[in-house]
């Protein structure tokens, strides 16, 4: 059955989410179709270019990515604090990078609203608007269609281009979510589309490295020691790139291995400290959408999780992590 979208996203639990969308048709979204020759690879580009795009104007964050040959994952943070900082103005221009304004909205830019009546509608419509620039369905909605109008153009055909709406698993804590990005930036290599994470093409991991190494500022969301000033520190990744680097191709090693007792040694500080065993942890990554459909967290999250959503199980409860310690 499926589940109330206000079932899976609720920003007052937590502000960071999994999302996946899977391509309906035969055809590849992305890479090489074997059957006819034709390469789609461009097609990555237009959909990590995109997600970006709309991570500048929508008060969300880019955690991760990877985009793949037939569905794509984003693991987004929502910061509903800073649409609600932006001013009028602030909120409209933002809106019209998306959308055409209405003659309303510009005479209202101008100071040309006068009267109590043309005050109202427009407040009615910013603040409308401004709950649009941090909802997670309109930033999916804007991302799909740009993908579905631009392929089916190029491919010369019409109709659904997505399987159906995106799937959503929401992360309650730090250990899904460090446990998520590191499932989304391993993606090709479980796919064998590349032997390391720096190989591993329109992936965050990837991105994130090459602008390590060349010094240069990351547009995805900061870890904490990455991040410029206070403000961002707020927000950020609460963990250091150095770890996170280490733990994914650490985990991506094991899971090429591929074999019972077979994880390397020198397991990352970062799982001690999150109370993790490293081969719960090869498990949770490898099979982390299949493990936690909808909700990802320790046992304790999920329980509370599913009593505030008035359901009695939430499946994942079974291979969820132990509550940090402390």
């Amino acid at each position: 059955m499926t589940i109330a979208r206000s079932q899976q996203i609720d920003l007052s639990v937590t502000p960071y989410y999994h999302c996946i969308n899977r391509c309906v048709r035969r055809a590849f979204l992305c890479g090489e179709d074997h059957l006819t020759g034709k390469s789609y690879e461009h097609r990555r580009e237009w959909i990590a270019n995109k997600i970006k795009a709309l991570s500048e104007t929508f008060a969300i964050d880019i955690a991760a990515y990877a985009v793949m040959s037939n569905h794509y994952h984003i693991v987004l943070r929502v910061d509903q604090e800073r649409a609600k900082s932006w001013d009028s103005a602030e909120v409209i221009k933002r809106w019209g990078e998306h959308f055409s304004i209405p003659v309303l909205m510009s005479r209202f830019l101008k100071g040309e609203c006068s009267t109590s009546a043309e005050v109202k509608v427009v407040d009615e419509i910013i603040e409308k608007w401004r709950s649009r620039l941090h909802d997670i369905s309109w930033f999916m909605r804007l991302l799909n269609e740009y993908i579905a109008r631009e392929s089916n153009r190029e491919d010369g055909v019409t109709g659904r281009f997505w399987e159906g709406r995106f799937k959503s698993q929401a992360l309650l804590d730090e250990q899904a979510l460090i446990a998520c990005m590191a499932y989304v930036d391993l993606n090709p290599v479980r796919a064998d589309m590349a032997k390391t994470p720096e190989q591993s093409d329109y992936t965050s991991i990837q991105e994130r490295i090459q602008k390590a190494m060349n010094k240069k500022e990351c547009t995805l969301l900061p870890f904490i020691n990455t991040a410029k000033n206070e403000a961002q520190k707020e927000t950020a990744i609460p963990f250091e790139l150095n770890d996170y680097i280490s733990l994914v191709d650490w985990s991506g090693r094991a899971i090429l291995q591929n074999k019972q007792g077979s994880i390397p040694e020198n397991t990352p500080p970062i799982l001690q400290r999150l109370g993790i065993d490293e081969k719960d942890w090869i498990k949770h990554i490898h099979y982390f959408e299949r493990q936690f459909p909808t909700v990802a967290g320790n046992i304790d999250k999920l329980r509370q999780f599913a009593k505030e959503t008035s359901r009695r199980w939430i499946k994942g409860m079974g291979h969820a992590f132990e509550p940090l310690p402390g």
